[in-house]
């Protein structure tokens, strides 16, 4: 889509700062951060919503979302990752991960 931002990072034509790439997806830093390594998923290829995403490239998202998360909690100060499909600000999917400190409620159950 011409005027989807997140296309113009995916294609190069707006810098970001890159987390990981691969052929199908993209994760940079987002420049409005909740928290620090405040970190955006996306497909490259546009797809407007989470729900239009075909199962074998959602299966690649999720894969790499495990994958930033992991590299995330190698920080001594990251307890957990919240990863989160909220957004309706840019229609194009993507994933938020979040690193959290200390440990989460959910998990000392």
């Amino acid at each position: 889509m011409d005027d989807c931002i997140f296309c113009k990072i995916a294609k190069g034509e707006i810098p970001s700062d890159k987390v990981y790439e691969d052929d199908e997806v993209l994760a940079f830093l987002d420049i409005s951060p909740k928290v620090p390594g405040h970190t955006l998923l996306i497909p490259k290829q546009h797809y407007p919503w989470f729900e239009d995403l075909p199962d074998e490239l959602l299966d690649k998202v999720f894969r790499a979302a495990k994958r930033i998360a992991k590299d995330m909690k190698k920080d001594s100060s990251v307890g957990y990752v919240q990863v989160s499909v909220v957004g309706k600000d840019v229609p194009h999917a993507h994933v938020h991960l979040l690193p959290q400190k200390g440990i989460s409620k959910a998990s000392a159950l």
